[in-house]
């Protein structure tokens, strides 16, 4: 029976390690154009000489807004910020500056910012130089950037995206010309004449000379390119006197620059002039920084000092803790099927010695190589660039709606429903007697896939520091921690022992056969659940019709005859359609994360909101915690829902943020990265007077209320200092 089995494993690993990687790939992959439902952003190329030394060649970002929305310019004015582009560029290119096209004014309320609607083009100059080499292969340059931009219409909303273009090398690239040529058009003018700026006390007074001859007497809109000078908002002055045009501009009490050249932009219309004024006169005393009280300022001192957790471990002791967080992992409920599948095989093999050891060593092989493939393929990719953790591949809901279709299958293999010689022609099946061994490697690869999204102690600290360690080593703290898992059931299939206290085979082998099929069911459930707070309620309904195609496809094939012909070719083509209709609704129904995030007196953890918290007096608690992470939800439905630790938060005033990993998210993972972990559940309170303090993965009441118990009386009262006042980032 079990045999069977686990040739159907065999056979149907491959291919979902297949996916597994080549999901885990396209993370890393990069393409030309990333949409959103707000924005079309795509990397645009001009090469209309070809790509050759002393030729220009122009590269830029193309950014579609949807309609009310807008992006930034260089200086946003009030609030926002300008799109930035990194630029990943082979030996002997170099990127220049953007050339920005005209802005214009977008008030919103009393603000008024600077940027674009509709489609803008940001073009940037390449350099090529004489020891620039394409590739032999492709004959092109390759052209790689990471762009990030704020998109805002009421609301803001920071997108990013990583772009790739091979621009050929022996021929011209001219067919996005119209689109750079426009953008070029947009650019302001040099203006050839003569621009002052005299600090008058509190205002600026400008005076540009040069401009044509129409001009005089029309209106011109003013853009000064260095930012949190003047009062963007505030009314201005601006007057022709013959030929000069002068302006009266306030300047801003918040001003934090002082420049001595102020580079600004003048338009009229579709028309524009740029032209760099000289400052005259001495510019007032910058205005200092709200004061900050003494705690606060050595809280902030500690918690930018504060080593990462783990920083202080050594190699010996990451790799004790791997080995103990790997003994622990098979106690965690995500291992529960896998070790069901493996209780069948050992009762199977409970009168032959041989072959029990044999199916033990290779299946601890199979765990630990796992492990090690697992981890090095975390730490090539994080060495790419790409942000990823412990449990990655459930951050795919492809990967979930996968695992759920294998574990349906696996379930129904152990019910009885189906057995694998049924599929598969007669030769073929009798081949899966001279595969144990591979039978049983398998299942230790499916035990890693299916343990992955589990964080158990001491794993937590000894994977993240193992993301620092280079390659050799880390690969070494992972390959210990699938030995640790796999050393149980190691030990049991070596002891003699073990077999003797297990009785003699029979039907009670049936049953538990049976009865393992429960925990698989059971985790198709939790799949289902995992998958619905990824992609929401419509790609759970095709996944359940999908199992149910699934689980009539595999009943056919133990009818005979036409019944199995016609039955089973119905339920073939529903499972194909059902794929399909899957394939589509995943990632197109992602619920919004600010708002799944809350939960009563809980908020969205996002960047720099710890620290906003902490400035106004009160000391925060994150949950760092995923859907699929069965640690995250026992500890939430428990200790975290505990009366007595909710009464203990609330009566500390301390600010609950839930930092929801359940979908990749680089600021989550960088978050977890300061804090020397790569992996969640992870719990961190933050207060002004210490280190960020981690608590244990499982964690418990009393060590929870313990640690609010350790936060000084005063820490919790309303502070009598004003936080300082910051500029609004990513307001409209």
């Amino acid at each position: 029976m079990f045999t069977r089995l686990a040739s159907f494993c065999a056979r149907v690993l491959p291919l979902l390690i297949l996916l597994w990687g080549g999901a885990a790939a396209s993370q890393a992959g990069v393409k030309s154009v990333v949409v959103t439902e707000r924005t079309r952003a795509e990397l645009l190329a001009h090469a209309p000489e070809g790509v050759e030394p002393g030729k220009t060649v122009w590269v830029g970002l193309q950014l579609a807004h949807q309609p009310e929305w807008h992006s930034y310019w260089k200086n946003s004015g009030d609030s926002g910020l300008p799109t930035k582009l990194e630029w990943q560029l082979p030996v002997g290119v170099t990127a220049g500056e953007i050339a920005w096209p005209m802005p214009r004014k977008y008030p919103i309320g009393t603000l008024i910012n600077y940027g674009y609607e509709h489609t803008v083009l940001l073009p940037v100059p390449l350099t090529i130089a004489p020891e620039f080499k394409p590739s032999l292969l492709a004959n092109a340059l390759e052209v790689k950037l990471k762009a990030q931009w704020l998109v805002c219409r009421k609301e803001c909303i920071p997108e990013e995206g990583e772009f790739a273009l091979a621009v050929p090398s022996r021929s011209a690239t001219a067919l996005h010309g119209p689109a750079f040529q426009a953008s070029f058009a947009a650019q302001p003018k040099p203006l050839a004449g003569q621009a002052t700026v005299t600090i008058e006390g509190t205002a600026l007074r400008l005076r540009v000379d040069g401009l044509p001859a129409d001009l005089r007497g029309k209106q011109l809109e003013f853009f000064p390119e260095t930012a949190e000078v003047i009062e963007t908002s505030a009314p201005w002055k601006q007057a022709w006197q013959g030929e000069l045009w002068t302006a009266t501009v306030p300047l801003s009490p918040h001003r934090v620059q002082s420049p001595q050249v102020m580079p600004i932009v003048l338009t009229q219309g579709s028309m524009g002039w740029s032209i760099d004024a000289q400052v005259q006169g001495a510019w007032p005393a910058a205005p200092a920084p709200a004061a900050l009280s003494p705690a606060l300022q050595e809280a902030l001192r500690a918690n930018a000092a504060a080593p990462q957790s783990g920083a202080g471990l050594t190699l010996a002791a990451a790799l004790l803790g791997a080995m103990l967080g790997g003994l622990i992992l098979n106690l965690m409920p995500c291992v529960f099927p896998v070790l069901a599948i493996k209780v069948v095989g050992f009762a199977q093999h409970a009168g032959d010695q041989k072959a029990r050891r044999i199916d033990g060593a290779a299946y601890s092989i199979g765990v630990v190589a796992s492990f090690a493939a697992l981890g090095l393929l975390v730490v090539v990719l994080r060495g790419a660039g790409q942000q990823l953790g412990w449990g990655f591949q459930l951050q795919m809901p492809g990967m979930v709606a996968a695992l759920a279709v294998l574990f349906t299958l696996i379930g129904l293999n152990l019910a009885g429903v189906f057995e694998f010689r049924q599929i598969v022609p007669t030769r073929m099946a009798s081949l899966q007697s001279c595969h144990p061994v591979l039978n049983s490697f398998l299942s230790g690869v499916l035990a890693v896939v299916v343990a992955s999204p589990c964080t158990a102690p001491f794993m937590g600290a000894a994977l993240g520091f193992a993301i620092g360690l280079p390659p050799a080593q880390a690969v070494l703290i992972f390959s210990t921690l699938g030995l640790g898992m796999a050393l149980p059931y190691l030990v049991a299939s070596w002891a003699p022992a073990v077999a003797r206290v297990l009785p003699p085979p029979g039907d009670w082998m049936v049953v538990l056969r049976k009865l393992m099929a429960y925990p698989m069911f059971a985790s198709v459930a939790w799949l289902l659940w995992v998958l619905g707070q990824q992609s929401g309620i419509d790609p759970v309904g095709a996944l359940l019709a999908l199992l149910v195609a699934t689980g009539m496809l595999a009943w056919a094939f133990g009818l005979s005859g036409h019944a199995r012909l016609v039955v089973g070719a119905i339920a073939l083509a529903s499972s194909l359609g059902f794929a399909w209709l899957l394939a589509g609704q995943i990632g197109s129904g992602r619920p919004d994360r600010a708002v799944a995030a809350k939960d009563g007196a809980w908020q969205a953890w996002e960047p720099g909101r710890v620290e906003q918290l902490l400035a106004s007096g009160r000391p925060v608690f994150v949950d760092f915690t995923a859907a699929w992470c069965v640690t995250c939800q026992y500890n939430k439905k428990t200790v975290l829902q505990d009366p007595a630790v909710l009464a203990d938060l609330a009566a500390r005033d301390v600010a609950l943020l839930r930092a929801d990993w359940t979908l990749r998210d680089p600021a989550i993972t960088d978050a977890l990265a300061a804090l020397g972990r790569n992996g969640v559940p992870l719990y961190v309170i933050y207060t002004h007077n210490a280190a960020p303090r981690v608590l244990s993965e499982i964690l418990s009441s009393r060590e929870l209320r313990a640690a609010l118990a350790a936060i000084p009386t005063s820490e919790s009262s309303p502070t009598t200092n004003r936080p300082p006042v910051l500029r609004p980032a990513v307001a409209s």
